[in-house]
């Protein structure tokens, strides 16, 4: 197996990386989630939605008192689709700002499950969804599927022709950690069609492989449907046999800890409005 841009990450190393991630606080987790997943400037996510008078609620007043914030914790793999919808959203609510959280689904529905100041959470399968459903608000609404493909690097120099380089472990990949939706998609899939090969590191999110990819730090990388097509040409994609047939499911639901549920609902209710449906269609997101 090729190795790229450095020493290959054994097991127990990953384990071990795995393991000190989980060991911040809840707080901390929160600030990190919060202050990483940066979008446009009108939906960034700061660390001051987790300090002061937000340190216990997701939606507030602004600085001037007539603004409102409401903090959606999104999967990673819809940073492109919910940025749009943020803008969207503030569009038709004047003094209504939304900061987007981006991140691994499990470790959003544990963040939310701890009480994280935020109005919505939105994971890439139902599973993530169920571990917080103490947090959540009512019963959740699937509003978008996914599947999983192989990307590689667009200049061909990883020479990856397809499915069969991975599986065969000429090509050296990266994957999602199995406690991520797309992690625990891949390792169904891999068991179906016996691919033996291990991937050379496990990333915390989708987003972390496209951009081992991207950089060329990997030749191969599996990666959500949705994903290649937002990483246009700087990637050639490669369909994964009976991808197609196992996919995740995106829910959305309000949480429990909503200061105003009234407009954390209306925010659900355009992803799952025809708008949303077309800015999901249009990102390659299979519709229910």
């Amino acid at each position: 197996m090729r190795s790229r841009g450095g020493v290959v990450s054994t097991p127990a190393r990953r384990w071990r990386s795995s393991l000190l991630d989980h060991r911040k606080s809840p707080a901390r987790r929160w600030r990190s989630s919060l202050l990483d997943h940066r979008t446009e400037p009108a939906h960034r996510v700061v660390a001051v939605a987790l300090v002061g008078a937000l340190a216990l609620t997701g939606c507030s007043a602004g600085a001037g008192g007539d603004e409102e914030t409401l903090t959606v914790l999104a999967a990673a793999s819809l940073t492109e689709t919910f940025t749009e919808l943020a803008e969207e959203f503030e569009a038709e609510h004047p003094g209504v700002r939304v900061r987007l959280a981006f991140d691994s689904s499990a470790t959003l529905a544990q963040q939310a499950l701890e009480g994280a100041p935020a109005d919505v959470l939105a994971t890439a399968d139902a599973r993530t969804m169920e571990l917080a459903s103490d947090a959540v608000s009512g019963d959740p609404r699937t509003f978008a599927s996914n599947s999983l493909v192989l990307v590689a690097p667009a200049d061909g120099r990883a020479g990856v022709d397809g499915f069969d380089d991975v599986a065969s472990g000429r090509a050296a990949y990266v994957a999602c950690v199995e406690t991520a939706p797309c992690g625990a998609l891949w390792s169904a899939l891999a068991e179906e069609q016996q691919v033996e090969a291990e991937p050379v590191s496990l990333e915390v999110d989708v987003k972390a492989v496209l951009a081992r990819v991207v950089a060329d730090e990997a030749d191969a990388g599996v990666v959500y449907a949705t994903d290649a097509v937002s990483a246009g040409e700087d990637v050639a994609t490669f369909p994964i046999p009976g991808a197609d047939a196992l996919t995740t499911t995106y829910p959305i639901a309000v949480l429990e800890q909503a200061r105003e549920p009234g407009l954390a609902q209306e925010f659900v209710e355009l992803v799952l409005s025809a708008v949303g449906r077309d800015v999901l269609d249009a990102a390659g997101f299979s519709l229910p």
